[in-house]
């Protein structure tokens, strides 16, 4: 299953930046959020046993135990959630951090730039047609 699961992320990570791997930071990242699904997986196995337990011993109905796990499930994967997008958050502040740092320009001033030229462009091009 993990194999899958990291299999899934470098696949999501080479289409998303179009190549494998980024370096030492990101396969820190990739290893944190590895680590949290597999944290999942594991706590879901444990439910899943506990819950069966308690239905061997009856006293827990098998419909009960079902809604049960499935009610845990579903909380954790809410937090897993809300914690993937804390760290996102985080990862992307402090990546701003650094392009800030490097006095990088951001995609708005890309874009802002890029126009700029497009209108320069466009004036020298009717400049060159009074000629």
């Amino acid at each position: 299953m993990e194999n899958e699961m990291t299999q899934t992320v470098q696949e999501t990570t080479a289409e998303t930046t179009g190549r494998p791997e980024r370096g030492p930071f990101a396969e820190a990242v990739r290893k944190v959020l590895l680590a949290g699904i597999g944290a999942v997986a594991l706590a879901q196995e444990e439910i899943e046993e506990f819950v069966q337990k308690l239905v061997e011993r009856g006293e827990l109905a098998e419909a009960d135990g079902k809604k049960v796990v499935k009610d845990v499930l579903e909380r954790q994967k809410k937090l897993f959630k809300e914690e993937a997008r804390k760290a996102e958050g985080l990862l992307d502040r402090r990546i701003e951090a650094i392009l800030n740092r490097l006095n990088l320009p951001t995609r708005e001033e890309f874009a802002a730039l890029n126009e700029r030229i497009a209108e320069l462009t466009h004036k020298i091009e009717e400049l060159k047609k009074t000629e």
